[in-house]
């Protein structure tokens, strides 16, 4: 499962709704949009990636792999329902998103159950941020660099630590995990992609940080968007456009870790992690474990 985004330039503004949870957007919203996915080449890779890394998780497991959007098609309950048509009694969702959030993997995970209405058993992988595969793929990207690397993630409205939310503690951990891996010891982490929502969001944010080593001297920065693992909008706008931007300004000089996509050692990673999930039991038919 991953998060959609809108195949054509008429798509964006349900697209928008449908994030929006079907509230309206300006006019002024859906431009400022439009603009970014037209400074990426048009569209986001999202859905050629998603699908590449579907058909390569299915060819080295041997076993049905289905796609499902959260905001667009194919939607969650498309999948299920395919799944389910072709006599599948037993599913294991896997969210493209290895950090655990109840805002992102919970939501998805509601959809998911909504879909099923008991009709397989389910596990759902909330979590794979620490599985040591997918550690030593993102070690590989960023080991042997002269650069101060930069962890980052999507950011999430602050409320969510409120009810001791592990995502935050989670993306430390993958940042630790890797760093220690790679040999890296020059390392911060940094949030991106916060909405204008009004409400504080989890930082610091990616262009602060920037400043901030900026004014520390630092000369070089590695941004590794560990949070993500395919190219899409918040790639290639936040990162190769306004943070390649800021750090123009600020005199620095930044590189991107690549994204996972279809490399064959994350599909070989993400392999594991669904072929542990099949040794576990679903806590009730049609629900997923706590």
């Amino acid at each position: 499962m991953a998060y959609g985004s809108p195949s054509t330039a008429d798509d964006i503004r349900p697209y928008f709704e449908d994030v929006r949870g079907g509230r309206p957007v300006s006019d002024e919203a859906v431009a400022e949009l439009a603009e970014r996915y037209r400074r990426i080449g048009g569209r986001s890779p999202l859905d050629e990636v998603t699908e590449a890394q579907r058909a390569a998780l299915e060819r080295e497991l041997g076993l049905p792999v289905f796609v499902g959007m959260k905001h667009w098609q194919p939607r969650i309950a498309e999948a299920v329902d395919r799944a389910v048509a072709g006599g599948a009694t037993r599913l294991i969702g896997v969210v493209l998103a290895p950090h655990f959030s109840r805002l992102s993997v919970g939501e998805y995970r509601e959809r998911l159950e909504a879909a099923l209405e008991g009709g397989a058993e389910l596990v759902l992988v909330e979590s794979w941020h620490d599985d040591p595969a997918f550690v030593d793929v993102v070690a590989g990207r960023v080991r042997g660099t002269d650069a101060w690397v930069v962890f980052t993630a999507h950011s999430l409205p602050e409320r969510i630590l409120v009810d001791g939310d592990p995502y935050r503690e989670q993306l430390l951990e993958t940042s630790r995990l890797v760093a220690e891996r790679a040999g890296v010891e020059r390392w911060s982490f940094a949030f991106q992609s916060a909405s204008p929502t009004g409400e504080p969001w989890l930082g610091p944010d990616i262009l602060d940080e920037l400043e901030r080593l900026a004014g520390e001297g630092v000369t070089k920065v590695l941004v590794a968007p560990v949070g993500f693992v395919s190219d899409h909008l918040e790639i290639l706008w936040d990162l190769e456009i306004e943070a390649r931007e800021k750090a123009a300004e600020l005199g620095l000089e930044l590189e991107r870790m690549d994204s996972m996509n279809d490399d064959p050692a994350f599909i070989r990673a993400l392999a594991g992690v669904v072929s542990r999930a099949r040794q576990e039991q679903p806590a009730v038919s049609g629900r997923s474990a706590p």
